[in-house]
């Protein structure tokens, strides 16, 4: 998850640099109990399951032997490396010997698995060397992109190079068979890109840019080959600069999208970055759920047709809120745009976080808007792409609050942290979300120019804004691309404070979304609410808002970990809201985001 950096000459194509999230230390009542969980819980649940529950780590013992079954699919690596990746993010904020020699322990079985020319997958390793790279589906490059993330990572925590030349030892072993001139290759399922480019980012080895580039131009060209599904589902059926809208694979494309992104953030490539914009567009106005999350089929884990957003059979994979978080993350790095940020948040807040339990031990694959009762999270899954991909995500939120330009310091999230950048320390504190109320404290020892860029949220109507203690007039304020800017020396300490209103929003879906006709949704802040039946017995079923329902807001620290919760107040009686991210939590019960609206004569 670490942001990517190119040379100072290719840097210029990138409007934002993100803050490391190394360099953010978070203090926050809604985010430090989460990495808390991470750290204490989470952690030790992947590991016990990579280790114990599954096979995924004898796949490596065996492969290291060259006899023995693979155990579990195909793609079972990419479990593993994702889950040392969140392991390596943890040693980076919080060393822990204990846990970094199981990261020692699981490099050397992945060391010894590498094959003598380089190549290292364990599912080919024991059902024949011969069979590999003859099916682009069959996610080897997806397999070594998180081989490459996890190294990276490991390296930047700790120094240890070991797993990093394993990786590189791939990687030079796909170069040789792949690329201008050389054979043919369109990766089934994306992520080796963005992956190549953290490469170049960290080595500046030129060569693995233009691989990665290589690659991302290989598809619409005819060029894959693939058992299953068509050329499509694997966004392949077209050249990436002529891609007005996208099909397939949801968090396929969203790898496919990150490593344009930072492909075209080195290049500046033109073809790539208004393709992006115009896919963009697309998904967020025709196929986005309200809780950010995407790709509502299935059957295949993707995208249907333009508005097509049903709420019980909504897939909405983890996986593909995270990649929404990553890409429009990487979007706002490019263009400057607070607009991506509204989006990351949405998608973070409410598709992603319903993706993992308050306790931090079971986990959703598919995230419904709407169930009967019956759906719930799991301590693992077969296909455990999401578990492990919220071990790696949740340590490295402090990536997306801060960026920086030559001449500003930006403030994208509003989480309790601090970190010094550009000459300026900022502190962060407030109660986000559950209040729009927050403090940045501006250090500055000497003298500094900067422009310091806060994000209005694109959520909030009516805000208001001091500096020193002096109000300042929105109506008047100096506002670019979504962010109030506040230009000035700074010199000592100066406390700007910030008051979002946060009123309950209700919220209407776009007419042609026909599974939402006659019903309304709730908003407060960044966050989507739901209705669970254990806090609406008697009235679930007949639950309906109209004009006249009036709501108040209440924090319960006792509920759910501490949540805001929206009351409802209709003639039939009071309805009862809690975050969408909090439910099923409780027993087993029905739940839903879209709520039928109007009297009963309407």
């Amino acid at each position: 998850m670490a942001p990517v950096s190119c040379t100072d000459s290719e840097q210029s194509h990138k409007a934002v640099q993100p803050v490391l999230f190394s360099d953010v230390n978070i203090n926050d009542p809604f985010w430090t109990p989460r990495l808390d969980t991470l750290k204490n819980v989470t952690l030790e649940v992947c590991i016990d399951q990579i280790e114990n529950q599954t096979g995924r780590i004898r796949n490596f013992e065996n492969a290291a032997k060259g006899e023995g079954q693979h155990s579990g699919i195909y793609f079972d690596d990419s479990d593993v490396y994702k889950a040392l990746e969140g392991m390596a993010y943890s040693l980076k904020n919080n060393p822990d010997s204990a846990l970094e020699a199981k990261c020692d322990e699981w490099i050397a079985k992945f060391a010894a698995a590498q094959q003598p020319d380089g190549y290292i997958n364990t599912f080919y390793t024991l059902t024949g060397l011969d069979k590999r790279w003859t099916d682009m589906g069959m996610h080897e490059m997806y397999c070594a992109g998180h081989l490459i993330e996890a190294a990276i990572a490991y390296f930047e925590a700790t120094g240890k190079d070991k797993l990093l030349d394993v990786a590189k030892k791939m990687v030079a072993h796909m170069m040789d068979l792949f690329g201008p001139g050389k054979r043919h290759w369109v990766p089934g399922h994306e992520e080796i890109e963005l992956a190549l480019v953290k490469l170049y980012s960290l080595t500046g080895d030129r060569q693995y840019l233009d691989f990665a580039q290589w690659l991302v131009d290989e598809r619409g060209h005819g060029h894959g080959s693939y058992s299953e599904f068509d050329a499509v589902h694997y966004q392949d059926d077209i050249p990436v600069r002529e891609m007005t809208t996208i099909n397939g694979h949801a968090v396929r494309a969203m790898y496919l999208f990150c490593g344009m992104a930072d492909i075209a953030a080195c290049t500046g490539d033109e073809g790539y970055i208004q393709a992006m914009l115009r896919v963009w567009d697309k998904i967020v106005s025709r196929k986005m759920y309200i809780t950010g999350g995407i790709g509502h089929t299935g059957h295949f884990e993707g995208f249907s047709a333009d508005y097509d957003l049903p709420n019980a059979e909504a897939y909405c994979e983890t996986c593909a809120s995270i990649g929404m978080v990553l890409w429009n993350w990487r979007m706002n790095g490019m263009t400057g745009d607070s607009k991506f940020i509204d989006v990351m948040e949405r998608s973070m807040y409410n598709g992603v976080l319903s993706g993992i339990s308050l306790s931090g031990d079971r986990f959703f694959y598919v995230n419904p808007l709407e169930t009967d009762g019956n759906h719930h999270r799991q301590a693992w899954y077969g296909c455990a792409c999401c578990p492990s991909n919220l071990c790696r995500f949740i340590p490295s939120v402090g990536n997306y609050i801060y960026g920086t330009s030559a001449d500003a310091v930006y403030v994208n999230l509003f989480i309790g942290s601090s970190t010094t950048v550009n000459g300026l320390g900022i502190c962060q504190e407030t109660s986000y979300p559950w209040n729009g109320d927050v403090s940045i404290r501006v250090s500055a020892p000497k003298s500094v120019n900067r422009t310091l860029k806060i994000r209005i949220p694109g959520w909030c109507r009516n805000w208001t804004a001091s500096i020193g203690g002096v109000q300042i007039d929105p109506a008047e304020s100096s506002m670019d691309r979504g962010y109030l800017c506040i230009n000035r020396k700074w010199k000592g300490e100066t406390v700007i404070r910030l008051s979002f209103d946060m009123p309950v929003e209700v919220v209407s879906a776009d007419p042609r979304v026909k599974a939402d006709e006659g019903k309304r949704a709730l908003m407060r802040g960044p966050l989507v609410y739901c209705m669970e039946g254990i806090d609406n017995v008697g009235t679930y079923q007949s639950a309906r808002l109209d004009s006249t329902t009036t709501f108040t807001t209440e924090y319960d620290a006792s509920l759910l970990c501490g949540v805001q919760t929206i009351s409802a107040e209709t003639p039939e009686g009071t309805l009862l809201f809690v975050p969408y991210y909090s439910w099923d939590n409780r027993e087993a019960c029905p739940m839903k985001v879209w709520v039928d609206y109007g009297t009963l004569e309407d």
